[in-house]
């Protein structure tokens, strides 16, 4: 299984970006596309569905991110295409067991190959390292990506509204929701928040980063904040970088907060985490 997705990862790596038209997000979409065909043809679903069957249990990631206090997902994350290589030196485990000791709630590890230079290696190591739930941040598109999280030992996994139809976002919600792991479904706008209540969503993230623009505005949470019903887990993402920031949208009714290049950029992440939740205190 682990020679099969190593293989699989060098192949991916190889597929090229033929377009040079539309934004970085419809260039990722479209290179997430090809490489999801590639995959599925090296490693069948019914190959996944047996490997879920050795998976550890999933953990309660909707869980940890409803308790009292200043819940904060921190994000395991080499590079990003807004900024390149973000952290150099990046090994998923250590930094894992850090930011745990730290007081990260929940842990977000990217992925994604070709913009983010992410794997599921970096997920399986930093999971196996850590007793918090591990959620897998991807551009997930297809069923097949979320067997293939559960097989990995996520215990959570990204589905973004602004890449899915209605009925493929309510789908991928209830094979989530079968296997064990409730997704956090991301919105950017009022439009996709409504999309988001309807198919369902339990945890609702808020982008503060456009993804088409790559802008980052704290306000896009402010602006959203009012229309997430109280019995959803809402979570503010992106370009948090003082505890002002984080009490702010904490009195705006937000429960947790996803931060992952401010700290992936600090010399110490781990430290950069602790000062930021005695700040909030």
């Amino acid at each position: 299984m682990e020679a099969s997705l190593c293989s699989m990862r060098r192949s991916v790596a190889a597929v090229a970006l033929d377009t040079k038209s539309g934004t970085v997000f419809d260039r990722i979409l479209e290179a997430r596309r090809a490489a999801i065909s590639h995959r599925k043809r090296v490693l069948p679903e019914a190959v996944l569905r047996m490997a879920v069957k050795q998976a550890d249990p999933a953990r309660d990631f909707a869980g940890a991110l409803a308790r009292t206090g200043i819940n904060i997902i921190s994000e395991l994350k080499k590079a990003s295409p807004s900024r390149g290589v973000i952290r150099e030196d990046f090994r998923p485990a250590d930094l894992a067991v850090a930011l745990e000791r730290a007081g990260a709630v929940a842990l977000s590890v990217l992925t994604e190959e070709e913009f983010f230079q992410g794997s599921l290696k970096d997920l399986r190591e930093a999971r196996k390292a850590v007793n918090i739930p591990v959620l897998r941040k991807d551009f997930i598109l297809d069923a097949w990506q979320v067997w293939e999280s559960r097989a990995a030992d996520a215990d959570s996994f990204l589905l973004i509204v602004a890449a899915l139809s209605d009925s493929m976002l309510a789908e991928l919600l209830a094979l989530g929701r079968e296997l064990g792991m409730e997704p956090l479904v991301e919105v950017h706008a009022r439009p996709e928040l409504d999309r988001a209540l309807a198919a369902g969503a339990h945890i609702v993230g808020v982008n503060n980063r456009d993804l088409r623009t790559l802008e980052v505005l704290l306000e896009t949470s402010l602006e959203l904040a009012a229309g997430i019903p109280d019995e959803c887990i809402a979570v503010s993402e992106s370009g948090f970088r003082t505890p002002a920031e984080i009490k702010q949208l904490q009195a705006a009714g937000f429960d947790a907060f996803l931060i992952g290049e401010h700290l992936m950029s600090q010399p110490d992440p781990a430290a950069a985490l602790a000062t930021l939740l005695a700040g909030g205190v």
